[in-house]
């Protein structure tokens, strides 16, 4: 019985994805995949690229912590109609294990917005949208047998100008053309995240972690409703201590009833905190930008972690 009880869970969950607006599955010239980590080569997030640009591009790729600092970043050419494989284990280098970040790859160019290099190379920036590189990522866990799917957000990147992306910072990256998009300071558009879960709040049973991307620091306090399977609302808090990657735990937010194990946090972006952490740059509220959300639930009874993505209005 509970074998069949969690496979509706899981059917469930799959299901409540499929609403939302996201832009995947195109070509442009760079691509983020938000939530990135490997413990070694047997617990990695793995990346295909394709190149349908027409000619052979440079792709710079950029690792940035949970708080957007700049970690460290790589190049590779690919020729036109080629596929590269991108093992994070692989290419982060020493000292990175266990280290929860995002990644951004970019068509680089001699001139912003130029035509696309043929070979990596010297300060580079963002060529025009007429450069066509797409992607896909999972987090591959050998160990466990476990492949999950982890979400790409679909350029075109907008970047600001004159950044060389070999360089580029927390405020480099301001906009992500697949994800959702925020208005500054309280302009329209401020979308309305319905982020799923699925929890029964015992060790080692069904779990949920919820991934909040954003391009702004999104950090602090927010008053949110949350749902159950029954459409019973309470109003609780949930804190987003990073900057611009947060992967928390709806197990752990404050106030939530134990009946509450399988239902939806209702999010609007963008909206002010007053406790949003200053040192980690400007509010999201303020700059406005882009933001993704999924969720990644995980129980023994189905012995693998779906993915769903946070649909929004």
């Amino acid at each position: 019985m509970k074998k069949f009880a969690m496979a509706a869970v899981a059917a469930a969950a799959l299901s409540a994805g499929v609403a939302q607006a996201y832009t995947v599955g195109t070509f442009s010239n760079g691509f983020v995949v938000p939530n990135v980590i490997h413990n070694g080569p047997t617990d990695t997030t793995a990346v295909g690229l394709i190149n349908q640009t027409g000619q052979s591009v440079a792709v710079y790729w950029t690792f940035f912590d949970q708080n957007s600092t700049h970690i460290t970043d790589g190049c590779f050419a690919m020729t036109n109609k080629d596929y590269e494989p991108f093992i994070w284990s692989s290419q982060s280098g020493g000292g990175l294990s266990g280290t929860r970040g995002y990644l951004v790859f970019a068509v680089g160019a001699t001139t912003e917005g130029g035509t696309a290099q043929t070979a990596c190379g010297g300060a580079a920036f963002l060529a025009s949208t007429a450069s066509a590189i797409s992607g896909n990522a999972f987090q591959v866990n050998s160990v466990a047998k476990d492949v999950a799917f982890v979400p790409v957000i679909d350029g075109p990147l907008t970047i600001a100008s004159a950044v060389d992306i070999t360089k580029m910072n927390n405020v480099s990256l301001t906009a992500v053309a697949g994800a959702a998009q925020v208005g500054a300071s309280g302009a329209l558009p401020q979308p309305t995240f319905s982020m799923r879960y699925a929890i029964d709040q015992a060790a080692g049973g069904t779990d949920t972690a919820v991934v909040v991307w954003s391009t702004g620091n999104h950090s602090g306090t927010h008053t949110v409703n949350i749902y159950d399977d029954k459409q019973n609302r309470k109003s609780v808090n949930f804190k987003l201590v990073k900057a611009e990657l947060d992967w928390f735990d709806p197990e752990t937010i404050a106030g939530l009833p134990a009946t509450f194990t399988d239902g939806f946090i209702e999010w609007t972006a963008g909206t002010a905190v007053t406790d949003s952490t200053a040192a980690l740059g400007s509010p999201l509220a303020t700059l406005g930008g882009s933001v993704f959300t999924y969720s990644a639930i995980s129980s023994t009874a189905f012995g693998a972690v779906q993915t769903v993505l946070g649909s929004y209005k």
